[in-house]
């Protein structure tokens, strides 16, 4: 279990790496909703997601001779610019399993920073056995995208910085893959906001979390088909599941359709580009997808902004 003091060590670490990113409202979606909500917008952060939050903290925090040797990260994008980009802050060699279906823009960027992509196909492999063995064969260190204590304490900060930025929140919702940030947001929630609601939100269609947490146990499905791409583990994290079962108040899902609204709405009323992935929290809000008492201050995480223009624009106008 991770705890505040890690979340806070490591937003020691980050200070002058990361962006302390911008919180936003809106009177419009107040008016709408019949709440006051805050976003943190995650998309202006470096490397346009999150990731780097996390990836910076675990990497730092390797002895030095064993990061030497470099390090092998797996992920459909935003972990992998995470990681090429804290690499190359490092001066770390980087390795990056991508599956051969990633947009464009995301796979640019990770080569853009300077990290060497290796390809596999994500609906005929396993990325965590093909990226474990791979990192075995060439002595790498591995970055794992959601299921490391640093990792997942790296990515809690952001919600640190919301807190601090405004204060109380009555109920947060967060984006979830395989959980790392989610159960970063939901200790610090715990710790500092005890009395606050904390959501995941993943795709209907890649609804392994809610689940898992249902069953009690960790739930595998098939890689799931949904324009979400960064929110398509098959099954929760170890680490983060031990987490967000004790530290959350459950996952709720939202359909691609949902994912297109809430894109739609942020570029039109908020002028931000979002992801679907990065949309899914607004996405739950604007589906009614969890109840609040009117009136209630409600936190989102708008995790990242890094999609393919052109899927961009077609998704927007359908």
């Amino acid at each position: 279990m991770i705890e505040l003091d890690d979340i806070r060590a490591a937003a020691r670490r980050l200070q002058g790496v990361t962006h302390r990113t911008p919180v936003l409202s809106s009177r419009t979606l107040d008016e709408l909703l019949g709440a006051r909500v805050v976003m943190k917008a995650e998309t202006f952060q470096r490397g346009g997601a999150f990731k780097l939050r996390g990836a910076y903290n675990k990497i730092c925090s390797i002895p030095v001779a064993e990061r030497r040797r470099g390090v092998l990260a797996f992920s459909s994008g935003n972990h992998a610019q995470g990681v090429a980009l804290a690499s190359a802050a490092l001066d770390v060699a980087a390795t990056i399993l991508m599956p051969t279906d990633t947009p464009a823009a995301k796979l640019a960027a990770t080569r853009g920073y300077g990290a060497e992509v290796v390809s596999y196909d994500r609906f005929g492999q396993d990325r965590e056995l093909v990226g474990r063995a791979l990192a075995e064969s060439r002595g790498l260190t591995l970055v794992h995208p959601f299921d490391d204590e640093l990792v997942m304490a790296g990515q809690g900060t952001a919600a640190l910085e919301l807190i601090e930025a405004v204060g109380e929140i009555d109920l947060m919702l967060v984006p979830v893959s395989g959980g790392g940030l989610l159960a970063g947001v939901a200790t610090v929630m715990r710790a500092l906001l005890p009395q606050a609601r904390v959501f995941g939100v993943e795709p209907q269609d890649g609804d392994d979390y809610a689940r898992s947490l249902a069953a009690g146990e960790r739930v595998r499905i098939p890689v799931p088909h949904t324009i979400a791409d960064a929110l398509t583990a098959p099954t929760p994290g170890e680490l983060t599941f031990a987490v967000n079962r004790e530290r959350t108040d459950g996952v709720v899902t939202v359909s691609d359709a949902q994912l297109v609204d809430a894109m739609r709405f942020a570029f039109e009323r908020l002028k931000l580009v979002l992801e679907p992935s990065g949309a899914a929290a607004l996405a739950a809000l604007l589906a009614g997808a969890v109840s609040y008492e009117p009136g209630a201050r409600i936190g989102l995480v708008l995790s990242g902004g890094n999609v393919d223009r052109k899927l961009f624009a077609e998704l927007i106008a359908a």
